[in-house]
């Protein structure tokens, strides 16, 4: 997990005016203007009044087809912060590769690829070493401020070409006061990675680019000191890959905010209005959320909801059909199943399936391609796999009765 240590209490909102809740906003249903200050997240018969009693083992297993991309666990390594795209015919991967402990002095980003997601080739470098800190070096497999580290942040096809995002930083902590967000551009002539510079000074993504309604490109960021700065959004990434404004959406400290807003991410609703996701590292155990009306210049106050959480890293993205997906580790207890909700319109989801678990399984990310989905996820933080879910079986499955 990226940063739990050095977290404060985050408080207060963003710019723009403050959006005030309505008196029955905990009762009634969300909505990015009227009424951002709903906590209801979940519903159905099957939800006990207390969401984090929900009985995991119980809820719909997912059909899954299982594929493992890389493993580390023979070398006592790591692999986390799993990423996915389908581009050029394939599938590709990629991910932090690192020795005994996430995030140490010498870590790389790996990647590979698959004609179907289930075979993939093995696993080759993206970046190499970095500086001064690889396997020879004596901070290597250390959490010193001596040695750098390099952390997967994700495969963006910007102007038909594939870039994978990386941050680079000192390994003492989260994170380095050299943080920086640079891009590899894949070269299909050569069949090799190149540097193509930094993206960002002083910040660390959580999943790629996206476009807003502006066709604008957007994505979150942390700073090297974002316990005290807070979160913000990056807008821009259209004249070049290096030029963006940066947007508050959690500010620091201070305030009556109970939120530690770690690893944000947004989709579009229906309407064009943007929804922002937050995992709290603090000990509510449920997620927060947070609506932009403006694309994103602006945003609510992020609310508690009623969502479990285990305080885990969660993806979700809006399916052709229209409906959204959210793939998160809803058990508060632990991470351990990796779970699937579905939702009609973004912002309450009222079925949740059981993908994988009986194991530690964390850090997803998924994608639709052909009729599937393809989650990827760390298992136990040294495997990097995938499961393939026919997204036709998901309507056949059947949610508890009510209790």
């Amino acid at each position: 997990m990226i940063a739990s240590r050095r977290l404060i209490a985050l408080s207060l909102l963003v710019a723009g005016p403050a959006l005030a809740a309505s008196t029955n906003a905990n009762t009634a249903d969300p909505h990015p203007a009227r009424n951002p200050g709903s906590r209801i997240m979940l519903r159905g018969p099957w939800v006990p009044a207390d969401p984090h009693t929900i009985d995991f083992e119980q809820l719909p297993r997912v059909p899954v087809q299982h594929a493992i991309v890389s493993d580390a666990r023979p070398q006592k390594g790591v692999n986390q912060h799993n990423y996915l795209i389908h581009h050029d015919g394939r599938f590709w991967a990629m991910w932090s590769d690192g020795p005994r402990v996430e995030d140490m002095v010498g870590q790389v980003v790996k990647y590979s690829t698959s004609p179907d997601g289930l075979k993939w080739d093995a696993p080759k470098f993206i970046t190499g070493y970095p500086p001064n800190s690889g396997p020879d070096s004596p901070h290597y497999n250390t959490r010193k401020k001596e040695g750098l580290r390099y952390i997967s942040r994700g495969l963006w096809v910007r102007d038909g070409q594939l870039l994978a995002l990386v941050t680079l930083d000192e390994a003492a902590g989260f994170f380095g006061e050299s943080l920086e967000l640079r891009a590899y551009r894949w070269n299909p002539t050569l069949q090799k990675w190149e540097d193509a510079g930094v993206v960002q000074k002083d910040a660390i993504n959580n999943f790629p680019p996206q476009r807003l309604p502006t066709g604008e490109w957007a994505m979150t960021r942390r700073r090297h000191d974002y316990a005290t700065r807070g979160v913000e959004f990056l807008i821009g990434g259209v004249e070049a890959i290096g030029q963006w404004t940066a947007v508050p959406v959690v500010r620091g400290a201070g305030g009556n905010l109970t939120l530690k807003a770690e690893e944000p991410i947004w989709w579009q609703l229906p309407d064009g209005s943007l929804q922002a996701l937050f995992r709290d590292n603090n000990r509510s155990q449920y997620v927060f959320r947070a609506f932009s009306t403006d694309a994103g210049r602006t945003w609510s106050l992020p609310v508690q909801t009623d969502f479990p959480d285990a305080r885990s890293k969660l993806h979700g993205l809006r399916l052709k059909d229209g409906r959204y997906a959210l793939v998160s580790n809803a058990n508060p207890k632990k991470r351990d199943p990796l779970t699937l909700a579905l939702s009609s319109d973004g912002m309450i989801f009222d079925r949740l399936f059981y993908v994988v678990g009986g194991r530690h399984v964390d850090y997803p990310h998924m994608i639709e391609h052909g009729g599937f989905l393809f989650i990827a996820h760390s298992g136990g933080k040294q495997s990097v796999e995938i499961q393939r879910v026919r997204i036709a079986d998901l309507d056949a499955l059947k949610m508890p009765a009510a209790k």
